[in-house]
């Protein structure tokens, strides 16, 4: 299994992204998928996670802001992220079964 972020880059606080991660190499349709932020020093945090049948659930920080989806005939999952805010500034990574992307850079920042 391989997986592949994109998305990242700088935003201003209220600003808006859209993280993508590409799956190769499994039944992808049947696995859940996560996303999770690192932030330099700290613990590694699920931000969303989304089930192979599409249920999702969210941490209480990012409820109302953003939204995990996913296509399953694209092998991809995406984030969206609105009003980004200083705190959402982390390496995200994708995360399915024990595979993790390299991750892609959000900064938010005026």
């Amino acid at each position: 299994v391989q997986l592949v972020e994109s998305g990242g880059g700088l935003v201003q606080p209220g600003g808006s992204l859209r993280l993508s991660c590409v799956a190769s190499g499994t039944i992808f349709s049947i696995y859940a998928v996560r996303w999770y932020r690192q932030v330099p020093g700290k613990q590694r945090e699920m931000v969303a996670a989304i089930s192979g049948s599409g249920i999702a659930n969210y941490v209480d920080s990012v409820k109302g802001r953003f939204t995990i989806s996913r296509d399953n005939s694209k092998n991809t999952v995406s984030l969206q992220m609105n009003n980004l805010r200083s705190e959402d500034t982390a390496v995200y990574y994708c995360n399915l079964i024990n595979t993790w992307g390299p991750g892609t850079q959000v900064t938010v920042s005026s």
